[in-house]
């Protein structure tokens, strides 16, 4: 499993979505491997359930394959002190801050992300849009 490469929410949620390209991308990614938060997975079950009213047993059951291809890293107060310094300096969302420290504590080298800014590098990271 590679753990050089860590996936933001966008990328575990594409995997399940309904745009085809998006969905084969990120299903590509993850069955390569990679990292994930438990951020990850909460950001995930809250969409999945809130906005795509996917039942209980579904969510859980996506959980449970992502947790099976990913390295789930926690998030501890290194990642929130550091996440808000990354967001401060960097002009982050606070929760986007968070997923970039936990990369980077993580010891990734790519950040895979359609939200933040595609190609740019902070301490070694490199944020990258896998869908452009």
């Amino acid at each position: 499993m590679r753990t050089d490469r860590f996936f933001d929410s966008n990328v575990i949620l594409y995997s399940v979505g309904s745009d085809p390209t998006k969905s084969a991308t990120s299903l590509r990614l993850l069955t390569e491997g990679g990292t994930i938060s438990v951020q990850v997975l909460n950001e995930f079950t809250n969409v999945a359930r809130k906005r795509f009213k996917n039942s209980w047993p579904t969510v859980t059951g996506a959980l449970a394959a992502v947790r099976s291809l990913c390295t789930v890293v926690p998030v501890t107060l290194e990642t929130h002190e550091r996440g808000l310094r990354l967001a401060q300096a960097h002009h982050f969302q606070l929760y986007d801050a968070m997923i970039v420290a936990a990369a980077q504590l993580a010891g990734c080298a790519t950040l895979y992300s359609e939200d933040m800014h595609d190609g740019m590098t902070i301490d070694g990271l490199t944020i990258r849009n896998p869908y452009t």
